[in-house]
């Protein structure tokens, strides 16, 4: 079963949108996307999510 990490390659700010696209094998730009709009239309809201989920996911360990 694979884990989720945040990406040590594909990473913009934090490496969640290119962790999520590794784990569920889509694109991260689609992750990039979603978290924009929800951070539009929810007045800021998908900043503070974005935030919590990079505390919450651990880096990838190397090797």
């Amino acid at each position: 079963m694979e884990k989720l990490y945040l990406s040590n390659t594909d990473r913009k700010i934090g490496g969640v949108c290119g962790g999520l696209g590794e784990y569920f094998e889509i694109d991260s730009t689609v992750f990039r996307i979603l978290f924009i709009f929800l951070t539009i239309i929810s007045f800021g809201i998908g900043v503070i999510g974005y935030l919590a989920v990079w505390m919450v996911i651990p880096r990838k360990p190397n090797g």
